[in-house]
């Protein structure tokens, strides 16, 4: 297993904590904490903090492609991340 560095938001620089928060202020309320960024954090999502600018892009698209004010319902959203990711063959 690989790891690479991570910076807690305890930790974290007004910058680093800008993009987290804007970004996380994007997400649907039925997401608590969208990039797992916590005390815990790990993954690839946790090692995004390396880098504000590029955190805040990559999950700041995710939160507005699901914006309730867009045609397609939760349901479609979800109906459609299973099909790619049943095609892509992810175990996730």
């Amino acid at each position: 297993m690989t790891w690479i560095k991570t910076i807690p938001y305890e930790e974290a620089s007004e910058k680093l904590r800008q993009a987290i928060d804007g970004e996380r202020a994007l997400y649907p309320s039925e997401y608590a904490e969208p990039t797992g960024i916590t005390d815990q954090a790990g993954g690839i999502a946790a090692s995004h903090s390396l880098i504000p600018d590029a955190l805040f892009h990559a999950f700041a698209t995710f939160g507005v492609l699901m914006s309730s004010d867009l045609p397609l319902t939760r349901r479609q959203h979800e109906m459609i991340t299973t099909v790619v990711s049943v095609t892509n063959r992810c175990h996730y």
